[in-house]
């Protein structure tokens, strides 16, 4: 008599953030798979950061088979640019620096009246495209950001003018992603559409991945502007009653120093982070982007002419 044995098998379980980081880099093999000429959006912000670590586990043991890109606006915090320049290093990255202030010289762009550069970054985003002849950019926009990147895809399409037509995108069912496209036509891929900004804090705290220090609470002197804090430099100064004041704060996101702004915060390790995010209710965006509060599509006006 055959007897059957009833004890259950073990169980295998993935965990969310096992789940989210095998479909980025599902879609960074595609795109490798695919396209001939990719290339990554890397500033030193956390999520490019996270980027190039999912880039790394996509193609361990080899190399990181593209380049990384930073359109440099030259508002930039040091502590963004040392740890980009150290993490090139390390990992032996070809660096692309598409720069803002050279295009201002030579006449490609022209400074804003406000003074911030994130609008005149696209066509300097867009002219290093047509240079590289890159077709695929890797950019680290999350869904939960912002409502006009809520509406991107994983694979978002991009004319011949590098612009965007929300109306104009491919369906995506069942993870199947289509990047084909005529010659001067790219994609923007966005492996970490689904990732949350928690999400991002839970991943570098698994990774044990090194941020610039500005993510965590240091005392900074700043003014109080438009409800936001602003770190006093050289491109930020008091405006008739703004009067400095030094406060334990720390940065959300990494923009540029002229629109960027700080939260007050005591939160100096990872965990205090993860505590304090998942208990935050406003967006990271919304809370300390100025360049966000130009107007209600500030981004989606951005993104139509060839923003990331």
């Amino acid at each position: 008599m055959t007897t059957i044995d009833a004890t259950p098998a073990a169980t295998y379980r993935v965990s969310h953030l096992d789940a989210i980081e095998a479909e980025s880099i599902f879609v960074m093999r595609e795109v490798v798979a695919e396209l001939e000429r990719p290339v990554l959006l890397f500033s030193g912000g956390k999520d490019s950061i996270v980027m190039l670590r999912l880039a790394q586990k996509a193609f361990a043991p080899a190399r990181i088979p593209f380049p990384v890109m930073h359109i440099d606006t030259g508002h930039n915090f040091d502590e963004v640019l040392d740890y980009r320049d150290q993490r090139v290093a390390e990992l032996g990255l070809q660096l692309v620096v598409a720069s803002v202030p050279e295009a201002l010289e030579a006449g490609l762009v022209r400074e804003s009246a406000d003074g911030m550069r994130n609008r005149i970054q696209t066509p300097v985003l867009l002219a290093a495209v047509q240079k590289y002849r890159f077709d695929a950019l890797f950019g680290g926009a999350r869904r939960d950001e912002e409502k006009a990147r809520a509406k991107e895809r994983m694979f978002s399409f991009r004319d011949d003018f590098g612009q965007w037509d929300p109306k104009n995108q491919r369906p995506e069912l069942w993870s199947l992603y289509n990047g084909r496209h005529h010659p001067g036509e790219s994609i923007r891929v966005f492996p970490l559409s689904n990732w949350t900004e928690l999400d991002i804090w839970h991943y570098i705290a698994q990774e044990r991945l090194a941020l610039p220090s500005i993510y965590y609470a240091h005392e900074r002197t700043v003014i109080e502007r438009d409800g936001m804090l602003y770190a006093v430099n050289e491109f930020i100064t008091p405006r008739g009653s703004e009067e400095p004041f030094k406060a334990r704060v720390r940065y959300r996101t990494v923009g540029d120093a002229s629109c960027t702004a700080a939260v007050m915060s005591e939160a100096d390790t990872v965990d205090l982070v993860i505590e304090e995010v998942a208990a935050t209710r406003i967006t990271e965006r919304g809370a300390t982007r100025g360049d966000d509060r130009v107007s209600e599509a500030a981004m989606e006006d951005r993104k139509r002419e060839g923003y990331f």
